[in-house]
């Protein structure tokens, strides 16, 4: 599917054909395509939670207020972050990097995140929205529908998937094959109103 399809296409959807599965190359393709996705000095703090079993699925879908697709989607990711990433063997992100680059870059890491909480928790989100929107994106050329989810109980999420310390919970995602079409968008704002020209 050409990229401009893909993001007319996609839409929340909220019903899915239940027990139908992703195939392996379907899921494959799926995450190389989210393992792309950019992250300011390429920390890639997203960590992925994908719920295979049936009985986690009603449990999450309890805490997601009995929502349909938690349950009947294809697949089921809870997308996190991992906010201390920037300081977990900072060297793994840029392995690849000449050494004058990887000397210019881990300090400059270290100084722009140390000790600014906000910093790190607002980065770790930016990355966790980039990924998201990659993986339902890539789903729709797959030819599967998506939809992003922040309607649930965070305390009880993090206690069933065992969130670990230093890490938050962003959204979860449901991927399959759509049941009923989404109903059709509530009101796009104009472009006027929501660009300006260098300044407000």
């Amino acid at each position: 599917m050409d990229i401009f399809q893909a993001i007319e296409q996609r839409r929340a959807v909220k019903h899915y054909q239940a027990n139908t599965k992703m195939s392996k190359a379907d899921y494959k393709a799926l995450m190389d395509s989210v393992l792309l996705s950019p992250t300011s000095y390429n920390i890639q703090h997203w960590r992925f939670v994908r719920v295979t079993e049936v009985e986690q699925r009603e449990n999450l879908k309890a805490a997601a207020w009995g929502q349909a697709q938690v349950s009947e989607a294809a697949e089921l990711f809870v997308l996190c972050a991992n906010v201390d990433a920037w300081n977990d063997r900072p060297e793994r992100y840029v392995a690849n990097s000449p050494k004058e680059t990887q000397d210019m870059l881990l300090p400059m890491m270290y100084n722009f995140y140390n000790k600014k909480e906000q910093i790190q928790r607002d980065e770790a989100m930016r990355s966790c929205g980039i990924a998201s929107q990659t993986m339902m994106l890539a789903a729709k050329g797959l030819g599967y529908d998506s939809c992003p989810m922040v309607g649930f109980d965070r305390e009880k999420v993090a206690e069933l998937i065992q969130l670990p310390k230093g890490h938050v919970i962003a959204m979860m995602i449901a991927i399959g094959h759509a049941e009923k079409a989404a109903y059709p968008r509530a009101g796009q704002l104009p472009l006027s109103d929501v660009l300006v020209e260098n300044h407000f």
